[in-house]
Order: C-alpha cells, then sequence, then structure tokens
C-alpha cells in the first residue's frame, strides 16, 4: 500500500500557516513544522557545540542554546546564516524521511510546515505543495498582535508572497473568517489526499 500523499505547506510571515496545519491535523492529516524541527536540533548537544565552536559560549549560556543570540548573529551576517543553514537543513531533511516512514499505514495525508520551502531545497520530496496568503495589511495586523515586530524586515529571507502562489501546487487565501479557511481546507482535503497518487 503506498504511503500518504506529503505535502508541503508554506506561506508568508502572519499569512497563517499555523492555522491551516492545525485545521488540517484536525481533519486527518499528520502533521509536523520545520521549525519544532529546528528548535530540537537547537536543543541536541552535537548542534549546540557547532554553534558554540563557531560563535563562542554566549550562544548556549549554561549549555542552552539562546535562539535570540543566535538569530540576532545570522540576521546581520549572511555568511553565517548560510553557514546555519547548510548545518541544519540536511538534518531537518533527514527528520522529515523518518517522520514520514514512521507515519501509520492508514495515513492518507502528511503536512510538512517550511516556512522557506521555496527557498530551500526541500521542495522537490513533497507530491504537493500549499501556499498560505494573506492580505499585507491583516498580516501586518496579525504580526504586530504577537509581537514579531515589522514584517518587512522579517520577510527580507522569503520570496514576495506572489512568487510562492506562483510555484505552489495549490493556494490557501486566509483573508476571511476561521470558518471561511476552514471550509476552504476541508474542499481541497480530498485533492490532498490524492496528490501524487
Amino acid at each position: 500500500m503506498p504511503g500518504p500523499s506529503l505535502i508541503g505547506l508554506t506561506g508568508g510571515i502572519a499569512a497563517g500557516k499555523s492555522e491551516v496545519l492545525r485545521i488540517l491535523g484536525e481533519l486527518g492529516a499528520e502533521t509536523i513544522s520545520t521549525d519544532a524541527i529546528v528548535h530540537d536540533l537547537l536543543g541536541a548537544d552535537g548542534c549546540r557545540d557547532r554553534l558554540v565552536d563557531r560563535w563562542g559560549q554566549e550562544v548556549a549560556p549554561g549549555g542552552v542554546v539562546d535562539r535570540g543570540r543566535v538569530a540576532a548573529i545570522v540576521f546581520e551576517r549572511p555568511d553565517e546564516l548560510a553557514w546555519l543553514e547548510s548545518m541544519l537543513h540536511p538534518l531537518v531533511g533527514e527528520r522529515v524521511v523518518s517522520w514520514s516512514r514512521a507515519l501509520p499505514d492508514d495515513a492518507t495525508v502528511a503536512v510538512v510546515e517550511v516556512p522557506l520551502l521555496f527557498e530551500g531545497s526541500l521542495a522537490q520530496m513533497f507530491d504537493a505543495t500549499v501556499a498560505v496568503t494573506a492580505a499585507d495589511a491583516a498580516r501586518r495586523r496579525r504580526a504586530a498582535a504577537r509581537g514579531t515586530g515589522e514584517l518587512e524586515a522579517r520577510s527580507g529571507r522569503q520570496l514576495a508572497q506572489d512568487e510562492k502562489v506562483a510555484r505552489a501546487t495549490h493556494v490557501v487565501v486566509n483573508d476571511g473568517s476561521l470558518a471561511d479557511l476552514e471550509a476552504g481546507l476541508r474542499s481541497l482535503f480530498p485533492e490532498l489526499a490524492t496528490a501524487g497518487r
């Protein structure tokens, strides 16, 4: 029996990726976020030791990686960001493959949230991709409400929403109510289940 359809989920900052991932999980999809994987990896001894070797003990006071300090380093220095990504991306890919292989036999849809799906090298591993998009005004409101700062500054590493939309197999517009979002995803779900078949 073939495994589940493997779906890559992406979108701009504050477009609603996490909400879409949650709803797809409620509809029956197996779900995972690469942000959560990165969080786990940064807590592992091997990654922590490599960060300390490169940037000094101050990035892991008390033996725990300070994600804020890491972010400050890579935000200002593209060469350090490239180094960090070259270390993390293969490990994230391995974790996603291991996760997908361990899914239950009856799983039909497996969704992986990857904020930088099209900017990195993971897109090719998916049967289909979904881009979540929302109006800039709504995204600015959401980003401000959760205290994640200026949208423009944080979006610098990401492709524009239009580019994500152009590359995605499916597009979810998240400009309406939660009920609208749920209804749209319920309609989309059968298509995701047959992706790659």
